[in-house]
């Protein structure tokens, strides 16, 4: 199944969307349960818990924007799947504040670990929001992406300075308070207590490639897309990504 979303954004959400619909039909054909409890957080206004839960599962959205909270409602009644999405206000450091705990099938932490102040923490915690037998989604910014496109753009000295600097940041002005490589990730994951079951590079080329030869070439959207999908899988991109993917399973939830 394609991605839900928009043709241009799918070039940001593409890979993502795949392999969690893939991971989410593993969970569904092991536990017997056609819809599944997932968990979203800082989901913001419904990038994928509004896609979830039109596959039929239930969604808890936590992020600490009220109006990323209130955009997620309206988009949820929009594609007719309000009763089946839940937001609310709280973050990866408080999350059992407001959910609970152990009570899910999957849990997605997408760009959030690049904002909290612990990152083991955030991904124990994401985790210790997971049953016996489940799923993590994790998706964050990839430094090597960040340093390759400063480089292209001339900026060589910041392109350095995010290569060198422990946090993956090319200056003062940078947005993306920390980066990761793939390898950071794929031991955050572990340290949780979580295998790795794939990891995959996000927007390899999407973020190079001048827009207007996608918008105006034809065919050239569904080719980078065919693209980025068959280097997503491979390690030699991971380097160069612009984000980086990692599926965490449970040992219950290995064999799945």
């Amino acid at each position: 199944m394609s991605d839900p979303m928009r043709p241009r954004a799918s070039l940001r959400t593409a890979v993502v969307w795949e392999v969690l619909q893939e991971a989410l039909e593993r969970r569904v054909k092991s536990t017997g349960r056609e819809s599944l409890d997932v968990l979203d957080t800082g989901g913001g206004s419904g990038n994928f818990a509004v896609p979830v839960a039109r596959l039929g599962h239930r969604v808890t959205v936590v992020d600490p924007s009220p109006n990323a909270l209130f955009a997620l409602e309206r988009r949820a009644a929009e594609a007719d799947v309000a009763d089946r999405v839940k937001g609310v206000q709280g973050d990866a450091h408080g999350l059992f504040d407001v959910v609970e705990r152990g009570g899910y099938d999957a849990v997605l932490c997408h760009g959030v670990l690049e904002y909290v102040d612990d990152p083991a923490d955030g991904v124990r915690n994401t985790v210790a929001a997971l049953r016996s037998e489940g799923v993590l989604s994790l998706l964050a910014a990839g430094l090597g992406g960040a340093v390759l496109a400063r480089a292209l753009a001339g900026h060589f000295k910041e392109a350095r300075q995010a290569l060198e600097n422990p946090d993956g940041r090319w200056g003062e002005g940078d947005p993306v308070p920390r980066r990761f490589t793939a390898e950071q990730l794929c031991a955050l994951v572990e340290g949780a207590g979580l295998r790795v079951g794939a990891v995959h590079g996000v927007r390899v080329f999407a973020d190079l490639v001048p827009g207007v030869l996608v918008d105006t070439e034809p065919g050239a959207l569904e080719a980078l897309l065919k693209l980025e999908e068959a280097a997503a899988q491979s390690p030699a991109f991971h380097s160069v990504a612009t984000q980086l993917h990692v599926l965490g399973e449970t040992q219950g939830a290995s064999g799945a």
